[in-house]
């Protein structure tokens, strides 16, 4: 299956018209992608924006840094695979001894001693930023059912880094249910202590779909440049570069 998603991955990016400016977004299902924006963005004001922000009022400070380096630590082991398949074994071999220090020292990562020892920080390595090392396309822009801002790349990307992280394989029910549990409310946390800076791009930007995209893609193609300056760079980061990368998912 994976073989398969690589395969479509590498072969089927949508390639823009040579006259294309390359530092925009191609965003040829923009028609599409605006119902699917409005879809997101009704879902986010319904449920997903009340529900961040009950939790980040609910949840004392201390535990939801706690759950959020737990969270971290668990997906390392997924970075440190998709290190060695871009063949950064500098970045794998940092990521592990983080991974080992805070799951042993750290409690399983609700601690974080590997930077009081300045240790490297984590490389959150992907599986997108692996099809780009390969010389796979970005593709067109696509904004996901409530995952949100994505493009071809990036949505094989996504769908093969659910197999990439070694403790889905390790962990027994219900262990197995703990990075996912974490992820969910690490997200939910990180959308309620951002919420005014994503509510700014939501609700009170004249034209939300266009600066989430924008947002998205100038931060995304810093990440897989691997933060050097460039056409793809950008000075800031954005509420979609934290937690779960996208409001759809915090």
């Amino acid at each position: 299956m994976i073989s398969l998603l690589l395969v479509a991955g590498l072969g089927a990016c949508a390639k823009p018209p040579a006259t294309h400016p390359t530092d925009a977004a191609y965003d040829p299902y923009e028609a599409s992608n605006r119902k699917v924006h409005a879809f997101n963005r009704s879902l986010d004001r319904s449920v997903v924006r009340p529900a961040g922000r009950g939790y980040a009022a609910f949840m004392p400070d201390d535990i939801e840094d706690g759950i959020g380096r737990f969270a971290d630590n668990l997906s390392i082991p997924s970075a440190v695979v998709n290190n060695i398949l871009q063949g950064n074994m500098k970045g794998a071999t940092e990521d592990t001894y983080r991974f080992l220090v805070n799951s042993t020292l750290g409690l399983l990562g609700f601690f974080d001693p590997a930077t009081e020892l300045n240790m490297p920080a984590a490389t959150d390595a992907d599986f997108g930023q692996t099809l780009h090392v390969w010389g796979a396309r970005e593709g067109a822009y696509i904004e996901l059912p409530l995952l949100g801002p994505s493009t071809e790349r990036d949505t094989v990307g996504r769908v093969v880094d659910l197999f990439t992280n070694p403790l889905s394989y390790w962990l027994e029910d219900p262990e197995s249910y703990y990075p996912t549990a974490a992820a969910i409310s690490s997200g939910l946390s990180n959308r309620g202590r951002y919420s005014a800076t994503i509510d700014s791009i939501l609700y009170e930007s004249a034209d939300s779909y266009a600066q989430a995209r924008s947002l998205y893609i100038q931060n995304r193609r810093f990440k897989v440049e691997g933060g050097t300056a460039g056409a793809y760079s950008d000075p800031y980061d954005s509420p979609y570069t934290d937690g779960l990368e996208d409001p759809y998912d915090q």
